[in-house]
């Protein structure tokens, strides 16, 4: 028997019955599949044994692999480790995706990207957002680090709160390719929710994304003042992007490409990373009852029924990502013991 409050302080686990898990018989399981063929490319030692058949598995039927699921793991309800049930949450994030220009172009495309400046583990925490925009020492450090330059300084700060995105990039001489940028490391500040710094100031009711970029195109003269209200600034690492890896998101923090739908971020002290996660949620953005994969973190991402959920790259998924939050409830699927 898994006893989950001894492995995990911040949850704790109950088994339930697999017709406890609501919608289970109608998700198609193929679809997340992929996401599991990832997960075995960095497998745990808990699922790694498992990995053989998930591969044998990937052309089957969603009947013949729900009927492998119910023989080899076990569903376990997660709840906070007092005992005490509490509603969850569920978030969403995306990857960005953006046109970019390799060299400024002021009044174009005028916003940096940086790469990690030299010296930057010299000093902790490092310099602001407001200080690389400002001060003199600042900038001459910065100086020569810029990966690319964006049209808008609010798309660089939903970049850097992401974590990653993906760049159309014009070169100087005017050819174009696609890169992803990926997380390098930050400033060492403190990370400040903008959004949270509306709510405060009163100036909006509706955070999201959405409601945010309404606010600012009707006070352009507060941007600096919304950018600056988070001190924090991500560096980033510029990476190739072939057909192939871009039918896929990102690394998250198990070091796997993230899949769309697929992929949740937790608290790995609730559910460690590459388990397997029964994922049900209703409410005004979606309903979702589906196989999903714990394969990232994040900062705000703490407790026990708290979680993240990928929604892919472009437009539409950063609309979502940006409008989802609504209660949640989470099961682990668990290999058997022997």
């Amino acid at each position: 028997m898994f006893h989950g409050s001894e492995e995990h302080p911040k949850s704790r686990w109950i088994p339930v019955d697999w017709n406890d898990l609501p919608g289970f018989d109608a998700d198609d399981t193929a679809d997340a599949w992929n996401a599991w063929i990832r997960n075995c490319e960095r497998p745990t030692p808990m699922f790694a044994p498992l990995c053989d058949q998930v591969r044998l598995l990937s052309l089957a039927t969603p009947d013949e692999q729900r009927n492998w699921l119910r023989a080899h793991l076990q569903p376990y309800r997660v709840e906070p480790a007092s005992g005490n049930a509490t509603s969850g949450l569920l978030t969403g994030y995306f990857e960005p995706y953006f046109e970019a220009s390799r060299v400024q172009q002021p009044g174009l495309f005028d916003s940096p990207l940086y790469a990690p400046p030299p010296g930057l583990a010299q000093r902790q925490p490092w310099y602001s957002r407001q200080d690389m925009a400002t001060n003199d020492a600042a900038r001459a450090q910065l100086a020569g680090s810029e990966i690319a330059w964006l049209a808008d300084p609010v798309d660089a700060l939903i970049l850097q709160i992401q974590g990653s995105g993906r760049l159309l990039i014009t070169e100087a001489d005017g050819s174009q390719r696609m890169a992803r940028l990926t997380f390098a490391g930050t400033n060492g500040q403190p990370y400040r929710s903008p959004g949270k710094w509306l709510l405060d100031q009163g100036a909006v009711r509706d955070a999201t994304w959405p409601g945010i970029k309404t606010w600012l195109a009707a006070n352009p003269d507060r941007v600096n003042d919304f950018l600056w209200s988070n001190p924090r600034v991500v560096f980033f690492r510029e990476q190739d992007l072939p057909p192939l890896d871009a039918q896929s998101g990102p690394p998250g923090a198990q070091g796997v490409a993230l899949t769309p739908g697929r992929s949740i971020a937790v608290d790995p002290q609730s559910i460690p990373l590459g388990t397997p996660v029964w994922l049900a949620s209703s409410g005004p953005q979606a309903d979702l009852a589906r196989l999903v994969f714990a394969q990232d973190t994040g900062t705000a991402i703490t407790g026990a029924l708290r979680a993240d959920y990928f929604a892919g790259w472009g437009p539409d998924a950063g609309d979502l990502a940006g409008r989802l939050k609504q209660p949640i409830e989470l099961w682990v699927l668990w290999p058997k013991s022997p």
